[in-house]
């Protein structure tokens, strides 16, 4: 893979991973984006869009948003907490340059990182479990 890709391990691929980010999360919001996130229990964040039609028609739009994001949350990632990450686009967001999307991400991320999180028991790894 490239060394500036976003490896599969870090990404939100499951529809069970988005399901659960809907139903119990902290949220985060912004003029362009919106961010929910959970605890993971994994020791690294992971990263899922959903940029829906609604933000924009226009395919190369909605793919213009997603890697401004993903390289956006590659340059924070060894810094945030180990979370499940949903972030979403306003449809604001569409018609923006950018530097103004990468600041409020990069503002979001800032955010994110500063959160204290508390691991439901069920997501923390046990001391005796020898794959962790």
């Amino acid at each position: 893979m490239h060394p500036a890709g976003l490896p599969r391990e870090l990404r939100l691929r499951l529809a069970g991973d988005f399901a659960a980010l809907r139903t119990s999360s902290g949220r985060l919001g912004g003029r362009c984006f919106h961010v929910r996130y959970r605890p993971n229990g994994l020791g690294h964040a992971r990263l899922g869009l959903a940029i829906s039609k609604r933000v924009s028609k226009r395919a190369v739009e909605r793919n213009r948003l997603k890697r401004l994001l993903r390289e956006s949350f590659r340059r924070i990632r060894d810094q945030l907490p180990p979370v499940d990450v949903v972030v979403m686009a306003r449809d604001v967001a569409a018609g923006l340059p950018g530097a103004e999307l990468l600041a409020e991400a990069d503002a979001l991320w800032q955010r994110l990182a500063a959160i204290r999180l508390v691991l439901p028991p069920a997501a923390a790894p046990a001391a005796s479990d020898p794959h962790h």
